[in-house]
Parts: C-alpha cells; sequence; structure tokens
C-alpha cells in the first residue's frame, strides 16, 4: 500500500504555500507512488474568518509594519493556557475549521506535513487530546523560530540552522525531535542551471551585472520610487524588475525613463523566477523566508528592502552576520550602497561564495526523508 501524506500550508503570504509546493514535488520525486494531497487549511473556513485571518495579516503587514512587528514580539512569548486572550484564540480557530477537521478525519494518513502554525496548532491539539494519532512534521519557513511554531506533541521539526534547533530545544522541544534541513525550497533550485541558456531565454545581454528587483507575488510596496532609485546607480547594470500580479505597477515602470547606461527588462508575473534568481548577480528584495532561502540556493547576494519587523528582520540579520547580504535602510541611500557594492567586485563575489556556502538547495528532499521515516514507523507500528 502506498504511504499516504497530507501536507497542510495557509495561504498568508506565498511563502508558506511555495514551502508546501516544495515539499509535496520532492516527496513524489523521492516516491513516484505515494498518495500526496496537498491543502490549505483557509479555504475550508468561512469567509469572514479567512478574511480576518489572512488579509489583516497583509494588510498589516503592508500598511502598518511596525505594529505587526509590536504584536509579532508580543506573540512570541509564551502565554499562561489560563490567559482569556489565548483560549479564545484556540476556541475561534477549533469553531471555524470544523469542515477542515471532518475532512482530516474521513482520511487515513501516515504522516502531516504542516508549513503554517495554524495547521500545526490543530494537528498537535487534536493529539493531545486523544483525537489523531498520525505524526506531525512541522517545517518551519523563517531563519529564526517564533513562540507560535512550537506545538507539542510534534514528532518533527525541520528547521533553517543550529541556532533555530536549540532555540526550539530552549522552549521545551526534545532534541530528538529537532533536525536541519533548511528552509524548504522548489526542487528546481537543486539543479544546475545553464546560465547562458537562461540569459537567451529570457532576452539577458549577460554583459553587465544584473539586478533582479522583487516585489513579492501581488507586487506590494513602494516599487515605483525602489525602481527610481536603481536606476540612479552609477555603474551600469541590467535590471530586471518583476512587479506580480500588481498590473498597474508594471505600467508605471515601463513608462520610467532609463538613463543610458542601463539595460531594463520589466515582467508582471513569472514562473520562472529560478532561472532569474540563478542568473541575478544582486537580489533586491524584502527578506521573505522563501525568498531567503531562494536567493542562497542560486548564490546571489540579496539587498534588503523595507524588512517587515519580526521574522523579516530576524531573516535579514542571519543573512548580514553570514555576509551574503547587505541593508538597504533608505531609499535615498539605494543608489550609493548598489554602486558601492557593483565597484567591488571582490566583495560582491565573496557575498556570492558565502551564499552558496549556507544555502540548501535540497532542502525539501531532507524534510521528505524525515515524512517517510515516520510515515513508515506509524505504519510498522498500526
Amino acid at each position: 500500500m502506498p504511504r499516504r501524506v497530507l501536507i497542510l500550508s495557509s495561504s498568508v503570504g506565498a511563502g508558506h504555500m511555495r514551502a508546501a509546493e516544495a515539499i509535496e514535488c520532492a516527496v513524489r520525486r523521492l516516491d513516484p507512488a505515494a498518495t500526496v494531497e496537498n491543502l490549505d487549511v483557509l479555504k475550508f473556513t468561512n469567509g469572514f474568518f479567512r478574511m480576518a485571518y489572512a488579509e489583516s495579516y497583509i494588510g498589516m503587514v503592508n500598511y502598518m509594519p511596525s505594529i505587526f512587528g509590536i504584536c509579532y514580539d508580543l506573540l512570541d512569548r509564551k502565554p499562561s493556557r489560563a490567559q482569556m486572550g489565548e483560549r479564545i484564540r484556540r476556541m475561534m480557530q477549533r469553531f471555524n475549521l470544523g469542515k477542515f477537521l471532518r475532512h482530516l478525519k474521513r482520511g487515513s494518513w501516515d504522516v502531516v506535513v504542516s508549513t503554517h502554525f495554524l495547521p500545526a496548532e490543530i494537528i498537535a491539539g487534536l493529539k493531545r487530546r486523544g483525537k489523531l494519532k498520525i505524526p506531525q512534521v512541522i517545517a518551519v519557513t523563517d531563519i529564526d523560530i517564533h513562540r507560535l511554531w512550537v506545538n507539542e506533541p510534534t514528532e518533527r521539526y525541520c528547521v533553517a540552522t543550529d541556532e533555530a534547533a536549540i532555540n526550539l530545544q530552549a522552549r521545551g522541544v526534545p532534541a530528538a525531535a529537532t533536525v536541519v534541513t533548511g528552509i524548504p525550497v522548489h526542487p528546481v533550485f537543486s539543479e544546475p542551471i545553464d546560465r547562458a541558456a537562461c540569459l537567451v531565454k529570457h532576452g539577458l545581454s549577460g554583459e553587465r551585472p544584473i539586478v533582479l528587483q522583487l516585489s513579492g507575488g501581488f507586487g506590494f510596496g513602494p516599487i515605483a520610487k525602489i525602481h527610481n532609485a536603481i536606476l540612479q546607480v552609477e555603474e551600469p547594470l541590467e535590471l530586471v524588475a518583476v512587479t506580480g500580479r500588481n498590473l498597474r505597477a508594471k505600467v508605471t515602470l515601463e513608462k520610467m525613463e532609463v538613463p543610458k547606461r542601463h539595460i531594463v527588462h520589466v515582467l508582471g508575473y513569472t514562473a520562472a523566477m529560478h532561472e532569474l534568481m540563478a542568473v541575478a548577480d544582486i537580489i533586491l528584495s524584502k527578506p521573505g523566508g522563501l525568498t531567503t532561502a531562494e536567493s542562497l540556493a542560486s548564490g546571489s547576494v540579496l539587498a534588503i528592502v523595507n524588512p517587515v519587523p519580526g521574522q523579516e528582520s530576524r531573516n535579514g540579520d542571519y543573512l548580514m552576520e553570514n555576509g551574503t547580504a547587505i541593508k538597504l535602510n533608505n531609499i535615498s541611500t539605494l543608489a550609493f550602497k548598489l554602486t558601492k557594492l557593483l565597484r567591488d567586485r571582490e566583495r560582491l563575489a565573496a557575498f556570492k561564495a558565502n551564499a552558496l556556502r549556507i544555502s540548501r538547495p535540497r532542502a525539501a528532499f531532507d524534510v521528505a526523508e524525515q515524512v517517510f521515516h515516520l510515515a513508515d514507523a506509524h505504519r510498522t507500528a498500526s
């Protein structure tokens, strides 16, 4: 009988969903016979809960980042189970996820994998109450550990770094339950890329440094201001700006005057991000967990812009500690800092080497191996 693997995430930002897709792809490649279901648990909830949970997060991150940072730190403190706020939060989740729970109980799964803390908490709660006996794997999608990721009992936590594993253990997770895999990125990031072929495919000359400007799948943030600042860089460059699904931003960027020393390509949503990252010398982006892991796997330098206080700030700290990134605190100094980096080819090369040194492009496969180990143990014990 084939292994049965349930992968759970939440459509709160694109990173958690990308991690779930990466693990699904790795599981299918390593075991083509496996039965795999990949679910967004928020699709099982009502519209109000979905809006309150997902859209409020996205709105706060994009329009009130400082408030989000405060909430992030407050939620990182371990609450008493007797606290009213914590009890209400858990009760609301159970009330609004009844459809998901019914779906879960109808399946006969060997293992469940969570790439977001909402389903992880639900699964752990069911296990605590004796209503579910299958093992759980939590794949953490940021460099550091937040308290919401800690959901006991969980048989395996797959984390990005040794430091994250130590942090988990300090929060009471058994050392045997922690394994350092890296953040799961799509298996294409572990495959060799023909740079020359990629340049031709995307119409790039490759004759000057390539800067890749990212704005997320939905194209949030001051895209035009950042783009204009990049155009002020003194060193000739080839700029690829990806605006995601923000058509208005794409049209705006296409109308901007380009200095003769630069070459500019403006793209909307693309499924070839791994190829663009592979040819980029510098990726200018917010340091989300998946973007961070993908840029490292590509051996590119990350120029951090507008990090969200909380997990993105911590991701950025890790990158800078390891000499793989620079931080652009102000758009007004962006051109100066990029010019300085592009002119220091030795420093740029060192940053790229550091990125590859700490990268884990096969993280999704390593997570999949943990999934198989637990699934087989569960089947043997059943």
